[in-house]
């Protein structure tokens, strides 16, 4: 068995991000910038004002002056001419600053009486005016290649007007599942069999993450019928089974993907829950094997098959966060293995985390995994721990799950 950091960094090595494609901005949310965004623009593209007033020469508009109104300039209406001393051009937030001007009075300070106006108090040279490429300027690298698009980007993005984005495709992640005994939810249950939420909890797990999943047809315990559903993948960018990938006669999805040029990576990881973890490459596609135990398959799922998505979307593929909180129970010594604890969190008085475990923890429950808020991990051979010990915890909410 190799350990959990060791499998992330086996999974991650040679990652590829998926080709990019052309969006138009309104489905670009959340995708990943595939080429540096430079702006095709200047922003603001000249001098602009920052207020309603008017546009004066600042050594013309001392407190107590009086100066001669010649025009208006409403946004998208420039004033024409060149403004003199002693003169004034009604302006709005937006408008262009007429030639000649260096400041804006703004009109709270300001009183107007048919074609004078009378100053009120002093300005100061530039005051209330955007300087031309004060936010941007053209061709200047706006949004980096790699970023993943927020609606703060995508409001950049049209300012520099962009209608379209390169972006990465999404990743497309196939979901297998296999096993005589399952049913997909809503169809006749096998007698001694279950319904598998597997392929749904993963599927929702993979649009999360920024993937289009495929949910295949259940694969029955047949090494022909896995290996013809797995065919089916073909064009995916990812495969991923549950099920059927540990010691016993009737686990053969490795035997059954073998027939496709499966080539395995490693197979098993010290850690509960989740130790029969299988990956590889069946050609070019990679291939994340995970657990039939539903709680084991969502663990695994978020330490491994969520870093995948984050690299084939074109992100960095790094392992999830993790965070300090105090134990709100105590807890046994540890054996061997890495334990992935689900727990609940709370805040203690003075603001910190405090994550209590279920004393149960078995790997099919999965009413306790959507109860919880987090899981404890816990090191191998790490030895009991008192209620109120530091720990390091793996937040669902860090995943926006």
């Amino acid at each position: 068995m190799i350990s959990v950091a060791e499998a992330q960094a086996r999974i991650l090595a040679d990652l590829r991000p998926t080709p990019a494609e052309i969006v138009g901005l309104s489905e670009a949310l959340g995708r990943v910038v595939a080429a540096d965004v430079r702006a095709r623009l200047t922003q603001p593209p000249a001098d602009l004002s920052a207020m309603d007033g008017y546009a004066v020469k600042s050594a013309d508009a001392e407190k107590g002056a009086i100066l001669r109104l010649i025009g208006s300039a409403p946004a998208g209406h420039p004033f024409s001419g060149t403004l003199e001393h002693g003169q004034a051009v009604r302006i709005f937030t937006g408008s262009v600053i007429p030639q000649g001007a260096d400041a804006v009075l703004i009109q709270e300070d300001a009183a107007r009486d048919g074609e004078c106006v009378h100053v009120r108090e002093s300005v100061r040279p530039g005051r209330h005016i955007r300087r031309a490429g004060q936010d941007f300027r053209a061709g200047e690298v706006v949004i980096p290649k790699g970023k993943k698009l927020t609606p703060r980007d995508i409001g950049l993005a049209a300012a520099a007007n962009y209608p379209w984005l390169f972006v990465h495709r999404r990743p497309r992640v196939a979901v297998l599942s296999t096993g005589d005994e399952i049913a997909l939810p809503g169809e006749p249950i096998p007698e001694g069999g279950i319904v598998s939420s597997n392929a749904h909890a993963l599927a929702a797990l993979i649009r999360a993450g920024g993937g289009e999943p495929i949910v295949l047809p259940i694969a029955r315990d047949d090494v022909g019928v896995i290996a013809e559903a797995a065919n089916a993948a073909a064009g995916a960018d990812l495969l991923v089974s549950t099920g059927g990938v540990s010691v016993g006669e009737h686990d053969l999805v490795q035997s059954g993907l073998s027939k496709l040029g499966f080539e395995v990576d490693f197979w098993r990881i010290a850690m509960r829950p989740g130790k029969p973890l299988m990956y590889g490459r069946m050609g070019e596609t990679p291939v994340l094997g995970l657990p039939g135990n539903p709680v084991s398959a969502l663990v695994c799922g978020l330490l491994f098959l969520w870093p995948l998505l984050l690299g084939l979307s074109g992100l960095t593929p790094e392992p999830p966060a993790t965070t300090r909180a105090r134990l709100g129970a105590p807890l046994g010594a540890n054996d061997k293995r890495m334990d992935f604890l689900r727990a609940r969190l709370s805040r203690a008085e003075d603001g910190s985390w405090v994550a209590t475990a279920f004393p149960v923890q078995d790997s099919a429950m999965l009413k306790l995994l959507a109860e919880a808020d987090c899981l404890i991990l816990r090191p191998p051979h790490a030895p009991a721990a008192a209620t109120g010990e530091s720990v390091e915890v793996l937040r669902f909410a860090a995943f926006g799950l």
